[in-house]
């Protein structure tokens, strides 16, 4: 390791140390925050280093925000925006840059709740898990109780591929929570199709292993899923075979935001669903209003013609 990425690691590990202590992120956020400041800075090259970042300007900064926005979208723009502001901020309190370059940077705007996000509908969803839960294979049997998991729970691909034998309370008949974004933890009913599910795979497709996550590669060496974003291939087959189109995303989150609308048609209270979701507040949850809008319109009044029933 050359000098310049010796300093710039330890930048980013002390910054990690600072987000943790003064900042109480939760661990993924400052993964995320972390690796956003290595790779300004890797992409600085010989102006990341001690003798040169000092001088950081704000040409510097807009020209990488340019080469970045070729590949992302808005909303992803506007969150790298924010994560820059926050590690420019710690630059410039620990004296590694002599000015404070983080209210230079402008985000672009997002409205909110301005995207609707994808959502199966129950047939589809019910569809998806018929078509799944007769291939009898050990990855099937494996896909099968991570699509029900998915869509009974609502959960976030990263809470499944990082749950652990420990997390599943067979006793008393429970499910024990991580959540990936929040770092709370949620007790959830196990429900006797998830057990059975997820109980069939330790049986029958799960290998012999020491590594305590419920869900492993089928590849060797046998590991668990590295992160969330690997079971967007599993979900994305699924709905392939079972011949749904979604009109959105094709990962795991169309289930997430299908369990959602679920419960909100069943009049579940927005709390209760943030709750299950993890969400810590109402906004999140409310953006599935959105997609919620056929029992809006059995709702809505007629609006007169003109001089039709007028006073």
């Amino acid at each position: 390791m050359s000098p310049q990425e010796r300093f710039q690691q330890q930048v980013c590990e002390d910054y990690a140390q600072w987000l943790a202590r003064y900042r109480g992120l939760a661990p993924r956020t400052i993964a995320v925050r972390q690796a956003r400041g290595q790779k300004l800075l890797a992409w600085l090259r010989e102006r990341g280093t001690p003798a040169h970042l000092a001088d950081l300007s704000v040409a510097d900064l807009d020209a990488y925000l340019a080469d970045q926005a070729l590949t992302l979208r808005r909303s992803t723009r506007a969150d790298l925006t924010c994560s820059l502001r926050d590690f420019l901020r710690y630059l410039y309190a620990h004296e590694l840059i002599t000015h404070d370059l983080a209210p230079t940077l402008l985000s672009p705007t997002i409205y909110a709740f301005e995207r609707i996000p994808a959502a199966l509908t129950p047939d589809e969803v019910q569809a998806l898990l018929e078509q799944a839960r007769h291939d009898r294979t050990p990855i099937g049997v494996r896909n099968y109780a991570i699509l029900l998991l998915l869509a009974t729970y609502g959960l976030r691909a990263g809470e499944v591929v990082r749950l652990r034998l420990e997390d599943i309370d067979w006793r008393n008949e429970c499910l024990h929570v991580q959540h990936s974004k929040t770092g709370r933890a949620t007790v959830l009913p196990l429900l006797a199709p998830v057990g059975e599910a997820i109980l069939d795979y330790l049986r029958e497709g799960r290998p012999t292993t020491e590594v305590r996550e419920v869900f492993l590669r089928a590849q060797a060496p046998l590991q668990p899923f590295r992160q969330g974003s690997s079971l967007y291939s599993i979900v994305a087959r699924r709905l392939t075979k079972a011949g749904i189109e979604p009109a959105g995303k094709r990962g795991p989150h169309t289930l997430r935001h299908a369990r959602a609308i679920s419960l909100l048609r069943a009049s579940v209270p927005i709390k209760a669903i943030g709750d299950l979701l993890g969400h810590t507040v109402p906004a999140a949850t409310a953006m599935y209003l959105k997609l919620a809008t056929d029992d809006l319109r059995d709702v809505c009044l007629d609006i007169p013609t003109t001089g039709e029933n007028m006073p």
